[in-house]
């Protein structure tokens, strides 16, 4: 169902430290980072990713649903729009994620990024 979550925070080592140690138990491990980002999950895939807020707009929330197909990731782009949000980014490839990453970008009524992407 869901494939991540993106959380902007105010202070990026706080929240690394929170959530490395709160989902350690979990079998979530540190992930790629640098000073303005940092990626928590299973050992094979990140989950959460963290952001520096700096100047940031919004709420600040990401999610990302994962779809099961490029299909898929279109009708959620378009079932969006009509139904009253705003486009972010329209079904396509994004290389500069991976390779494979196919998604498309909302933003819902109340200006949280929300996302379908088919890894």
């Amino acid at each position: 169902m869901y494939d991540h979550i993106g959380l902007k925070v105010k202070d990026l080592a706080a929240s690394r430290r929170f959530y490395e140690a709160a989902l350690a138990p979990l079998g979530h491990v540190p992930g790629p980072h640098d000073d303005s980002y940092a990626g928590i999950g299973p050992a094979d895939e990140p989950a959460l990713w963290l952001y520096a807020a700096k100047g940031a707009k919004g709420p600040g929330t990401h999610i990302a649903f994962r779809a099961p197909n490029h299909e898929a990731v279109a009708a959620f782009h378009k079932a969006g729009l009509k139904a009253g949000g705003s486009d972010n980014g329209g079904a396509g490839p994004r290389p500069d994620y991976s390779p494979t990453y196919y998604a498309a970008f909302l933003i819902d009524p109340d200006g949280n990024n929300v996302e379908a992407v088919c890894p």
